[in-house]
């Protein structure tokens, strides 16, 4: 009995040594066979942002039960370099929603600042990153022009964010450094200031870039072409929210020269595309650029990669629709960088690919083909494709990490939900 005995512990001994060897070689096998070194590609298995290839970046999706660590799309295909010198009505362009207001964004000395953020990097990153619309809301503020979240169209110290000049010297920096890019800013306008605009453009050195009102198409005609945009240096669009501006600083008026959808939750509701109340109706024919606007009223950046999968491509669809088959030129969003994977950029990729080439994606199009010729690749694409743009050589950047516990919004959103603090601003 006690020889049985020995036996079977000796057998089980052997037995979970033999387990302990095949658990141990697995973990070599996986370890071996994982990537790491920049080979990772989107959705990959990721432990630093290093491990993933170019244009992406390590984080994860808790939105979508995805915690694990995996590589993220971080970088735009910019279209014109696969197809280049179509009329720029023809190409769709990512634009950020308050592009600047980011996450740890310093507050004015003494202040505790109480507002909402949208982005989570600087103007110069979203840049780089391939963005190519900014929205600002500009205020007369501290005897200048600030950018600034509102209450009531009126700034205040724990709303403010930097003065204006400051944004648009980055992108002044931006299209100096990059010749052949063209960037639109879209101004939600409070300022009351007589030629405070023309003025706060001419002093960021912007005014050189300028495109003028009248070359501006006003019948739903095409645009002249990103070509002959970048051979007369007409490389910034500048939209204001204020139709008296047009004639008084030649600022284009938004909504003459874009139609756009409803801002906010009704912007993200499935299958709707409401009509933006000051945009022209979607069957108009005077406009020939389209808006998409697709961010919630309160935004949270932990949700942000849940809105930026499935649902977006479904919302594409569905203003595309709305709008008569015209495919959106600008998508505007918040928290760019969030996704479950290919995200924005992927949606992008596509709305460029069908629009530029009659493809899936415009990864598949080929220069000087037919349209509808489309070269076989794997879906998604793991990477944005290699273009000319110098910029695209750095990292995508983050002021925080995409694994930050506390979310300043969440704080924001527990206080607008109530109606009597609500009534203290509004």
């Amino acid at each position: 009995m006690t020889c049985f005995t020995d036996h079977r512990d000796l057998s089980r001994a052997t037995a979970t040594g033999y387990l302990f060897l095949l658990l141990l070689f697995s973990s070599f096998i996986n370890i071996w066979s994982s990537c790491s070194n920049g080979s990772c590609q989107v959705v990959d298995s990721c432990s630093h942002s290093t491990d993933c290839g170019p244009g992406l970046f390590c984080g994860n999706c808790p939105a979508l039960g995805k915690t694990q660590p995996f590589c993220i799309r971080g970088q735009a295909t910019i279209p014109t370099s696969v197809i280049g010198g179509l009329p720029f009505n023809k190409y769709s362009w990512l634009v950020t929603h308050n592009s600047f207001s980011i996450v740890d964004a310093p507050a004015l000395p003494g202040v505790q600042r109480f507002t909402f953020y949208n982005q989570e990097d600087t103007v110069t990153n979203q840049l780089k990153n391939g963005v190519r619309g900014l929205m600002l809301d500009m205020y007369d503020f501290n005897g200048d022009i600030w950018l600034c979240h509102s209450f009531r169209g009126q700034c205040f110290n724990f709303t403010a964010f930097k003065p204006a000049i400051n944004t648009l010297r980055e992108v002044e920096a931006f299209l100096s450094k990059n010749p052949s890019q063209i960037v639109t800013i879209i101004i939600e306008d409070y300022v009351h200031t007589p030629k405070g605009l023309t003025k706060l453009f001419k002093n960021a050195g912007l005014d050189k870039y300028w495109f003028p009102v009248s070359k501006m198409p006003k019948k739903g005609e095409d645009w002249p072409t990103v070509t002959e945009m970048v051979e007369a240096n007409h490389r910034l669009l500048v939209f204001t929210s204020v139709a008296s501006k047009e004639e008084e600083e030649g600022i284009a008026y938004q909504w003459k020269y874009l139609l756009e959808n409803e801002a906010g939750d009704p912007g993200v509701k499935p299958g709707s595309c409401p009509n933006r109340k000051e945009s022209q109706p979607f069957n108009s024919k005077t406009a020939s650029l389209f808006l998409m606007n697709y961010f919630p009223t309160y935004p949270v950046e932990d949700e942000a990669c849940k809105e930026h999968s499935a649902p977006l491509a479904d919302m594409i669809r569905t203003c595309y629709k709305a709008a008569g088959s015209m495919m959106p030129n600008f998508l505007a969003v918040n928290f760019y960088l969030r996704s479950d994977g290919g995200g924005v950029f992927y949606d992008l990729d596509s709305m460029n690919g069908q629009r530029l080439c009659g493809c899936n994606n415009i990864a598949a199009c080929q220069a000087g083909a037919p349209f509808g010729s489309c070269k076989n690749i794997s879906m998604p694409t793991p990477s944005p494709m290699t273009n000319s743009v110098g910029s695209f050589s750095g990292p995508v950047q983050f002021s925080t990490s995409t694994s930050t516990v506390y979310h300043p919004n969440h704080l924001m959103i527990a206080l607008f939900s109530f109606p009597w603090i609500i009534s203290l601003f509004f």
